[in-house]
């Protein structure tokens, strides 16, 4: 049931931060969660540890982390386009 939790917050904190940037995420659903766990995890080594905590995810610093981390991808998909 934990992993489950985990798949849904990560999901919620990829689709914030893809609506914060104003740009979807690529893969859709899939996408969404792999951002809030990576985005996790660069805002917390970033970050710390502050805020709430939902699903083995500190609030705060995941939806950071995933808005960096949507941004820089974001800048590397213009790139490649081009």
């Amino acid at each position: 049931m934990g992993f489950l939790w985990a798949l849904i917050v990560g999901g919620l904190i990829g689709w914030i931060a893809s609506l914060i940037i104003g740009k979807d995420v690529p893969g859709g659903v899939i996408g969404n969660i792999i951002a809030g766990f990576i985005g996790s995890m660069i805002g917390q080594a970033i970050f710390g540890s502050m805020g709430p905590e939902i699903g083995g995810f500190a609030v705060i610093p995941a939806i950071l982390g995933a808005v960096i981390l949507i941004f820089i991808v974001s800048l590397i998909l213009r790139a490649v386009r081009k």
